[in-house]
């Protein structure tokens, strides 16, 4: 019989942004007094749960994010690259009509192909790094539970192309709230279902940066 395997996809929690920037994969943006508090109660939403891997992207709020939940089940965090934020060419800019990176015309062909996008890394690409990384973690705790920290777009991208939806959408329409929960179950390599939950609280799916 196969065994059941649970891997929770957690958005990272708040992070300490007062630029208001895209931060993209830019080094040292912790998180914020809030985001710790997020994640400390997303530890305690999985305490009692059977989780066997901790798994993070490789950014400092992805890290900080899993540092918790690890340190409860007496865990070591496994970096994972393919967990990473995607790529984007607006990094390090604030992002707006009219107050940002959007006024300047020479940004205007950046956004010549929303679809693919052409501002940053393919969302075909996105869900597939995603797919290997979370068949890493299923594998890792088949028959428990994993825990793979990433980010808001990856996340949603890897849940829109495994309910066969189409890639590019409405970024106001996702449902990945900060340290959110999006849980895919499997038998044994199956995918058999898929939730979400917010353990931490609903937030704002356009607030800058993922």
């Amino acid at each position: 019989m196969s065994a059941r395997t649970l891997v929770h996809l957690l958005r990272h929690g708040e992070v300490h942004n007062p630029g208001g920037v895209l931060y993209g994969r830019l080094p040292g943006f912790r998180l914020a007094e809030n985001g710790r508090a997020q994640a400390e109660t997303v530890a305690k939403a999985l305490a009692e749960r059977d989780v066997t891997v901790v798994v993070a992207s490789p950014l400092q709020r992805a890290q900080e994010t899993a540092e918790p939940i690890a340190a409860t089940h007496g865990l070591e965090i496994l970096t994972e690259d393919r967990l990473i934020e995607a790529a984007n060419r607006f990094e390090g800019k604030t992002f707006g009509v009219g107050d940002g990176a959007l006024r300047r015309p020479r940004n205007w062909p950046l956004l010549r192909d929303p679809f693919t996008p052409s501002w940053g890394e393919p969302y075909l690409q996105i869900a597939h790094r995603m797919l290997g990384a979370v068949h890493r973690a299923r594998a890792l705790a088949e028959g428990h539970e994993a825990v793979c920290v990433s980010h808001q777009l990856p996340i949603w991208t890897l849940r829109r192309y495994l309910l066969g939806q189409r890639l590019w959408h409405d970024p106001r329409r996702r449902q990945c709230a900060l340290a959110s929960l999006t849980t895919l179950e499997f038998t044994g390599p199956e995918l058999t279902g898929l939730r979400y939950s917010e353990p931490a609280g609903a937030s704002d799916p356009t607030v800058t940066g993922a």
